[in-house]
């Protein structure tokens, strides 16, 4: 399966790249994307997903093609 992985604002900045492409089996889950690619960090509180740019639970399914992105809380004022 081949995902393609995006990381924005201090997501971006704390792991040190802006995006990955994952090619790998038996994921199911937004949530399994973020641990087969961030192995040793935790996906912070709070933060939001998007697959195909939609918003999503971390349990939302993925599949082969998908853009997953992960980002901080958006604030506004």
């Amino acid at each position: 399966m081949s995902i393609k992985v995006r990381y924005f604002a201090s997501l971006k900045e704390s792991i040190g790249r802006s995006n990955d492409h994952l090619e790998i089996t038996g994921l199911a889950t937004v949530a399994d994307v973020w641990r087969y690619a961030n192995p040793n960090k935790a996906l912070p509180d709070n933060s939001l997903a998007a697959v195909n740019m939609d918003y999503v639970e971390l349990n939302s399914a993925v599949k082969d093609g998908d853009e997953v992105a992960f980002f901080p809380p958006v604030t506004g004022g």
